[in-house]
């Protein structure tokens, strides 16, 4: 499988990647935290990591760490907009519960 981007988010990103030259793309992962166990997380790559899968959409490079590859597999990140602002969203196959205020997520392997 693979973590793709929606339109928008691909051309959010775009811009991000515009806006910073020596970005390779962006990076996609997950950490520990919060009260249901994995919090996204997203920046623009600066250098690619041993062990890193990279997927590609279009002239976009998508950097994936080997530790979060599992929890993300399947995953694609929109971008909404809301009013005065936008926030990415991801659409993740492998969540099975969230916590009340969204911040963390819990997969399969722990509910």
């Amino acid at each position: 499988m693979a973590v793709s981007l929606a339109p928008a988010a691909l051309d959010r990103v775009r811009r991000y990647l515009a806006e910073t030259p020596d970005a390779l793309g962006l990076r996609f992962g997950v950490k520990r935290t919060g009260c249901s166990g994995w919090q996204y997380v997203a920046d623009l790559a600066k250098a690619s990591g041993q062990g890193d899968r990279i997927f590609f959409q279009d002239d976009v490079r998508i950097y994936v760490d080997e530790a979060s590859m599992a929890v993300v597999d399947g995953t694609e990140i929109d971008l909404v907009r809301e009013k005065l602002g936008e926030q990415f969203v991801f659409r993740n196959p492998n969540v099975k519960a969230e916590c009340g205020c969204g911040e963390s997520f819990t997969t399969a392997d722990e509910a």
